[in-house]
């Protein structure tokens, strides 16, 4: 059975693995890497409190937020907070993460680059001290 949100415009798609996700994240594929694309663009949609887990990307990202208010920090830096409308550039070997805040879903476009077969690496889950103090900013 297809899921749409109501106010969302793709479905709300596959649950994602708690193997790179903490909380429920889901994925619905919008254009699989080809001979004339080299990246892979999905639409995710994180319930509150759901993220990533650490992680980089060997030739960055761009995250487009669609729907909702949610998180991105790299690692070192503080935690900030991105809504619809924002645009992020993450630069290749940046680790990361990101998802939607402790009240409210998000929903991104994410636009991910290959080098050669791979297009990210996977770390540790973000902790929930980590993840709480993102919350109070």
């Amino acid at each position: 059975m297809t899921t749409l949100h109501p106010t969302s415009i793709f479905t709300k798609g596959e649950k994602l693995s708690s193997d790179y996700f903490t909380g429920n994240a889901f994925l619905t594929s919008l254009l699989a890497r080809d001979k004339n694309n080299n990246f892979a663009m999905g639409s995710v949609t994180f319930e509150p409190k759901a993220r990533t887990h650490w992680h980089t990307h060997p030739k960055g990202q761009i995250l487009v937020v669609i729907e909702g208010e949610g998180l991105y920090q790299e690692k070192g830096q503080p935690a900030r907070s991105i809504k619809k409308g924002d645009v992020i550039s993450i630069p290749e070997k940046v680790e990361h993460w990101h998802g939607a805040s402790a009240y409210n879903k998000m929903i991104h476009i994410a636009i991910t680059n290959y080098e050669g077969e791979q297009n990210v690496v996977w770390l540790e889950p973000v902790s929930e001290a980590d993840y709480n103090a993102a919350n109070k900013k």
